[in-house]
């Protein structure tokens, strides 16, 4: 079928292109009330619908944002996917989005088809913290980092403080008497990763504890990342305590200790980092920095709105959800309403 144009909604309507112009477009001419009742009729006989291109051709805008993220099956990214769309949609926006699958190669391309698409911002993760800023700069495209990057790239970013967030999740551990801390990461060279190792570092060594290069488990951020990373550490010799620095590398941890007939917090005492409200309902529910993804979509989304080029950054405070996988005893309630 041929697409309706405006010329036959005007001929249906008995009125001028223009007029039928200003009715789609509530603007920039007044149109009477009757007239603009006759436009919509005749719109709804015809099935017309306005072309997306030439309207964003000659506003100068196509109503989209582009969202990149490293893997959305992560559930801590899809819930920040999930608050981003509906901030974008209250605003009038619809979010497209790029999932890298960890791939910076796949990223590059990600980059490039959203640019190619004149998205009106970027919303963007890196897979390892190292953006392709120079090429997104260079397109006048705004964009937020929801992460910490180097401050010479200048841009715009939201974020907690991973290295102090992972400092407290530590120290918990240590304030409950443990002094054999693990840690379960991601990959070495990834620039999260390295902050996440270093507040756990911090932790132990204003403890006075030891650190055992041997006790830190690099692997990628699922669960059959943490479920092979939890293995090697079983055939070492269990330590009494473990930080692990996402929430499916503790699903994972949690599931290896079982088929050893182990648990936490009886076995190996465990908190975790990036929580979702999967953590509050597994058993046991897992103690966990959670941030505040809500407020950080809205800010996001706020900036690309009063875009003015200057490179503003955003940090958030997190918040450390206490659950029974580190041997305290919340209530239930406290838990589930989370």
């Amino acid at each position: 079928m041929q697409r309706v144009t405006r010329a036959e909604v005007a001929k249906e309507a008995g009125t001028s292109v223009a007029v039928v112009s200003y009715v789609i477009n509530n603007g920039p001419r007044p149109v009477a009330q009757a007239t603009r009742e006759r436009v919509l009729a005749a719109i709804k006989k015809t099935g017309y619908r306005p072309n997306g291109i030439a309207r964003a051709l000659a506003s100068g805008t196509t109503r989209t944002y582009g969202l990149i993220v490293p893997n959305i099956a992560n559930p801590f990214i899809s819930s920040m996917a999930h608050a981003l769309q509906q901030e974008a949609f209250a605003d009038g926006r619809v979010l497209l989005l790029g999932d890298s699958g960890d791939d910076r190669a796949r990223e590059l391309e990600l980059v490039n088809n959203l640019l190619h698409r004149q998205v009106d911002g970027l919303i963007y993760t890196s897979v390892d913290r190292h953006p392709y800023i120079e090429l997104i700069q260079a397109s006048g495209t705004p964009c937020v980092m929801l992460d910490r990057v180097a401050p010479e790239l200048n841009v715009c970013a939201i974020q907690v403080n991973e290295q102090h967030a992972a400092y407290q999740a530590t120290r918990h551990l240590i304030e409950h008497g443990y002094r054999e801390i693990a840690i379960i990461c991601g990959p070495l060279e990834m620039l999260n990763t390295q902050d996440r190792i270093s507040g756990w570092k911090q932790a132990l060594e204003e403890a006075g504890l030891p650190l055992h290069p041997e006790w830190i488990f690099s692997t990628d951020y699922t669960r059959h990342g943490g479920y092979q990373a939890a293995q090697r550490m079983l055939g070492g010799g269990l330590p009494r305590a473990l930080f692990a620095t996402n929430e499916q590398q503790a699903f994972g941890c949690l599931r290896a200790l079982a088929e050893q007939g182990l648990s936490a917090p009886a076995d190996l005492a465990l908190v975790c980092f990036n929580g979702t409200l999967e953590s509050s309902f597994n058993v046991p529910s897992l103690t966990t920095v959670r941030q505040p993804v809500t407020k950080m979509a809205k800010k996001a989304i706020e900036m690309l709105k009063r875009w003015d080029g200057e490179p503003h950054n955003c940090e958030f405070a997190f918040e450390l959800e206490i659950g029974e996988s580190c041997g305290c005893h919340p209530s239930p309630h406290a838990r589930m309403s989370k």
